[in-house]
């Protein structure tokens, strides 16, 4: 029987610094072993771990369609994230995973798309743009609202150039407060989405620090999106990410196998979910 505590090896292939003071990394690994492949969709997570000095779950950061790699962004907050900082390339970690559920992709074919991220959760969100945008004629319109404190704080600046001259895809980033040569907008997540008003046909997807999500839905809800078409990703001190600590219950639910995605409409009898 395979025992799903026991991680796999993956190899540290690529490193990228993506703000000045180096605390946010994204790290791209390769396998070492190819019966450990998986196959998994926007959204989940696994569970990043250093022999010797623990594991963290962090959202997959790449596509599916993005073969032979996984991507993880790691924001250095503790003693398991400050050794992964310490990574090398050539380095071997372990991986658990996928965990938790997905992002319906099926259920967004042929409807319009809102992304609404903030800070460094925009994770699993930059998954599923990279898939929609590698199934491009299976959505309608997509757009990316995608804040944070000031300019550092923006992952994926190189990709941010990219998307923000795709004819197919409308980008609106915003920072807390204004500097210099800044072109984006200024003000929260929640007041820019106000403002750009995204059709409330579409589909949303929401994910972010708590606070931000707790005064973005409120703002969908004002423009007129049914409860059944929003849908976001809740962060919680998840441990062992199947389901037995029981450290990331809210109300009936843990946010590790019965999430972490969830529509508007499961969560907005628990209030405990913001």
């Amino acid at each position: 029987m395979e025992n799903t505590y026991i991680p796999f090896p993956m190899k540290v292939e690529k490193i990228i610094d993506e703000n000045p003071d180096r605390s946010l990394k994204t790290f791209d690994l390769s396998y070492v072993n190819n019966a450990d492949k998986f196959d998994y969709l926007p959204g989940q997570f696994c569970e990043f771990s250093i022999l010797g000095k623990g594991e963290s779950p962090f959202g997959i950061a790449s596509s599916p369609t993005e073969k032979d790699i996984l991507k993880f962004t790691v924001n250095r907050t503790g003693s398991v994230t400050n050794e992964i900082h310490y990574l090398r390339i050539g380095d071997i970690v372990g991986i658990r995973g996928p965990l938790g559920n997905w992002y319906p992709v099926e259920k967004f074919k042929g409807g319009n798309i809102v992304i609404i991220g903030g800070g460094f959760a925009f994770t699993t969100l930059r998954s599923l743009l990279i898939y929609l945008l590698e199934n491009r004629d299976d959505y309608g319109e997509i757009t990316v609202i995608y804040g944070a404190r000031n300019p550092d704080l923006l992952i994926y600046k190189e990709e941010l150039k990219i998307w923000d001259k795709r004819d197919d895809l409308t980008l609106h980033l915003t920072i807390d407060t204004p500097v210099d040569n800044w072109k984006g907008h200024c003000g929260f997540v929640p007041t820019i989405t106000k403002e750009v008003a995204p059709d409330p046909t579409s589909w949303a997807v929401v994910c972010g620090p708590p606070i931000m999500i707790k005064f973005t839905l409120p703002v969908l809800k004002e423009i007129g999106f049914p409860d059944k078409k929003i849908y976001t990703s809740l962060e919680r001190r998840m441990k062992c990410g199947i389901g037995k600590c029981g450290r990331c219950g809210i109300g009936s639910k843990y946010v590790c196998i019965d999430g972490p995605v969830f529509s508007y409409e499961e969560l907005k009898n628990i209030p405990e979910a913001f």
